[in-house]
C-alpha cells in the first residue's frame, strides 16, 4: 500500500513538472493566458468590492453573460459523450486513441461552468449552501439542487476515467475493465442528464413564458452535440500541428458526421420554435418578437440573433456539401457553429427570457466591460487547464512519460515518440 501510494505521488509529481516544460510557443501561449486570467481576477475583485452593479445586470435582467457562458459550456462538457458512444458502444477504431481528449475537454468545461456560477453569485461567501450535506439544497424539489449534483458528479466521473486510464498507461498495465467501463456507461447517461437538467432550470420557471416550451431540452442537446464536437475537431488539429501525436483525417471526418447531423437537427428545432412563437400570435410571443424584430423601439438583441442564425445556416450548408470533407472548409464550418450556437444559447436564449418583465417593462441588457473581462479570464482559465491536461496526457499516451523511464531526465518539448501512440482503452 505504501509503495502504491509512493508510485502514484511520483506519477503526479512528474505530470506536474512536465506541465512547465515546453518550447517558446508553449510558454508564449501559457503566458498570454495567464495575463488574461490576471485581468479577469482584477475585474472580479472590483465586482466583489462594488457588487453586481458593475455588470450590465439589473433587478429586471438578473441573468446575463455569466449564465449564458455557463449554459453553453454545460453543452460542451456533455458533448464529450459523442466521442465516448462511438468508441465504447460501436467500437470505432478511429476515435479510440482520441476519446480521452474529449473527456479532458469535458473536465475543463465543467471547471469553467463552476467558475461562471461562482462569479454570478452576488454573495460568493454563501456558496457553501450549494454543497450537498452542508448547505440546504432543498433536494429533490429544487432544480438547482439537481444541477449541482449532476455537474459535480459528471466532473468526478470524467476525472476518474481519465486519471485511471492515464495512470495505467503510465505503468504500462492493462486497465481493469470493471474499474472504469461501468463508469463510462454511467457517464454516457450522466452527460445527457447535465444538459437536460440545465434546460429544465429554464423550462420550470413559469413566470418566463419564453422558456416554457418542452422543445428547449432537445434544442439544448442538439446544439451541444454540434458545438462540442466542433470544438474537439479544432482542438485535435491543434494537437496534431504542435505535437507528433498521430491523428488521422478519417477520425476528424467521423466527428464531422456528428456535427453535420446535429446542426441540421438544431436548425430544424429553431425553425419549429420560431413558427410556434410567431404563428400562434399570443401574448407569450412578446419576448420572441423583441428578440427577432425588436419591439417598441427596443432592439438591442436583434443583431445578435440574426448573426447567430446566419452563422448557423452558413455552417449547415457547408457541412452538408462535399466541400466540408476538406479540413479548410470544415474548420470554417466548425468556427461558425461555435460562435453561432454561443450567441443562440446566450444572448438569444437567456436574455430575452427577462424582456419584457412580467409587468411589461422593457429593460435592455448588454454586458459591461468589467463583466466581459471576468468572462475572458474564466475562458483563459479553462484553456489553460485544457492545455495543461493535454501537455501531461500526450507524452503518457505516446510512452515518453512512463514508469519505465522514471529517474531519467524529464522530456523536453515534443521529441519524437519512442513508441507508437496507444489508446489506454485498448491497451
Amino acid at each position: 500500500m505504501i509503495t502504491a501510494a509512493r508510485n502514484y505521488l511520483v506519477f503526479l509529481r512528474r505530470c506536474a513538472r512536465i506541465a512547465f516544460v515546453g518550447d517558446w510557443r508553449y510558454y508564449a501561449w501559457m503566458g498570454g493566458l495567464t495575463i488574461v486570467i490576471l485581468f479577469g481576477i482584477n475585474a472580479y475583485a472590483k465586482q466583489l468590492v462594488d457588487g453586481l452593479i458593475v455588470t450590465g445586470m439589473s433587478d429586471e435582467v438578473s441573468w446575463g453573460v455569466y449564465i449564458a457562458n455557463f449554459t453553453f459550456l454545460v453543452g460542451v462538457a456533455a458533448a464529450a459523450v459523442m466521442m465516448v458512444i462511438p468508441v465504447y458502444i460501436y467500437d470505432n477504431e478511429e476515435l479510440h486513441d482520441l476519446v480521452i481528449f474529449g473527456e479532458l475537454l469535458a473536465v475543463a468545461a465543467i471547471l469553467m461552468c463552476l467558475s461562471f456560477v461562482t462569479v454570478d453569485l452576488g454573495r460568493p461567501d454563501r456558496f457553501w449552501h450549494l454543497i450537498p450535506g452542508l448547505g440546504q439544497l432543498n433536494f429533490p424539489r429544487s432544480m438547482l439542487s439537481w444541477d449541482v449534483i449532476v455537474l459535480n458528479g459528471y466532473l468526478l466521473l470524467n476525472v476518474h476515467i481519465c486519471g485511471y486510464l492515464l495512470y495505467c498507461r503510465y505503468q504500462d498495465k492493462k486497465p481493469s475493465k470493471w474499474f472504469y467501463i461501468p463508469f463510462v456507461f454511467i457517464a454516457i447517461v450522466w452527460a445527457i442528464s447535465i444538459h437536460t437538467v440545465t434546460a429544465f432550470l429554464y423550462v420550470g420557471l413559469g413566470g418566463r413564458p419564453f422558456w416554457n416550451a418542452s422543445i428547449v431540452g432537445p434544442r439544448f442537446l442538439a446544439s451541444a452535440f454540434t458545438a462540442g464536437p466542433a470544438i474537439i475537431i479544432l482542438a485535435l488539429q491543434v494537437i496534431r500541428s504542435y505535437t507528433n501525436y498521430r491523428i488521422t483525417d478519417k477520425a476528424l471526418l467521423t466527428l464531422r458526421g456528428i456535427v453535420q447531423v446535429s446542426m441540421i437537427i438544431n436548425v430544424f428545432l429553431l425553425v419549429c420554435e420560431i413558427f410556434k412563437e410567431f404563428y400562434s400570435g399570443t401574448t407569450h410571443g412578446v419576448s420572441a418578437k423583441y428578440l427577432f424584430v425588436g419591439l417598441h423601439g427596443h432592439h438591442a438583441l436583434v443583431p445578435w440573433i440574426w448573426t447567430a442564425i446566419g452563422f448557423n445556416l452558413i455552417a449547415m450548408v457547408i457541412l452538408v456539401l462535399p466541400v466540408s470533407r476538406s479540413l479548410k472548409y470544415l474548420n470554417v464550418a466548425c468556427a461558425l457553429c461555435i460562435v453561432g450556437i454561443w450567441i443562440e444559447k446566450g444572448m438569444g436564449l437567456v436574455i430575452p427570457g427577462f424582456i419584457p418583465t412580467p409587468l411589461g417593462a422593457f429593460v435592455e441588457y448588454l454586458p459591461s466591460l468589467n463583466e466581459t473581462l471576468v468572462c475572458l479570464g474564466i475562458w483563459a482559465f479553462g484553456l489553460l487547464c485544457y492545455t495543461v491536461f493535454l501537455r501531461m496526457a500526450v507524452p503518457i499516451l505516446q510512452g515518453r512519460l512512463a514508469k519505465a523511464n522514471e529517474g531519467q531526465p524529464e522530456i523536453q518539448g515534443d521529441e519524437p515518440a519512442s513508441v507508437a501512440p496507444v489508446s489506454p482503452a485498448t491497451h
